[in-house]
């Protein structure tokens, strides 16, 4: 055989070889990153823990108590899961404009904070079962006398969380928008006048008013559509949230749920 048709040969043969390497490559791939997804609840389990995005900054759900501890209704029942699962739980406080990036981020496996369900947010994440529900209320001034219902705040400052659902009701009722980190820092601007009002979830208003009665705020409407809230994961992991649905169905047919409510609201939050 000639030298010239030798080193075609040889060519030809070395093609072959690197895009058949390549193809094996590119089809490895998304194999790999299908079982991860699929093994989250066994990587769970076997490391002994499961991580938690909360903000620690958000009574009753999610906050520090008098000496620090963090507590609150989301983190009770976030334990109480954890605990069905065999693991503990490891919170991580992240503040909440920075929450759904930190779970896109694989900083935490799923979100305790009070999520609520929406058919936006659905689009790119997966929910629990939704373990409470709250309406949305429209908060002023107890001084306020101009603004009595959802349909005064046209043109007016609302102190919102930009990445919550709450914020959209007041866009939609006209509102300016006046971005903020939180519940807390809504309620600052407002006793201080640098914003007209806040449209806020109802449970965290009147956990407030318990906590400090003298604060000088009222609620003037709220929306019958009540919101629901579940905890909240990266898609594709429906072995994990099949076994917190689990947990949450044992939580609520055992009374615990009930226990823990009743010890933040007095009442049964789940309907």
């Amino acid at each position: 055989m000639k030298k010239g048709s030798i080193f075609v040969t040889f060519l030809l043969f070395l093609t072959l070889l690197l895009t058949a390497c390549g193809t094996t490559e590119k089809s490895a791939q998304p194999a790999n990153q299908e079982t991860e997804s699929k093994n989250l609840l066994e990587k769970i389990k076997a490391e002994g823990k499961i991580k938690i995005g909360t903000e620690g900054t958000y009574a009753p759900f999610t906050y520090h108590d008098g000496s620090g501890k963090l507590t609150g209704f989301d983190v009770e029942i976030a334990e109480e899961v954890a605990s069905r699962l065999g693991v503990k739980p490891e919170f991580i406080e992240t503040q909440w404009d920075g929450m759904f990036a930190g779970l896109d981020s694989n900083r935490f496996d799923l979100i305790a904070n009070q999520v609520g369900i929406t058919p936006e947010r659905q689009e790119k994440y997966d929910f629990s079962e939704s373990y409470i529900v709250s309406k949305p209320v429209l908060i002023v001034r107890n001084d306020n006398d101009t603004i009595k219902a959802f349909n005064d705040i046209n043109g007016k400052k609302s102190a919102q969380s930009l990445t919550s659902n709450l914020v959209n009701i007041a866009k939609s009722y006209g509102a300016e928008i006046v971005g903020v980190e939180g519940f807390n820092q809504a309620i600052d601007l407002l006793i201080s006048k640098r914003v007209d009002v806040t449209v806020n979830d109802k449970l965290s208003y009147l956990d407030l008013i318990k906590q400090k009665p003298d604060s000088p705020l009222k609620v003037v409407e709220e929306l019958d559509d009540p919101v629901k809230n579940g905890f909240m994961f990266r898609k594709d992991n429906k072995e994990l949230i099949d076994a917190v649905n689990k947990a949450l169905l044992e939580l609520k047919n055992d009374g615990t749920y009930l226990s823990i409510s009743q010890k933040y609201f007095g009442t049964d939050v789940s309907k």
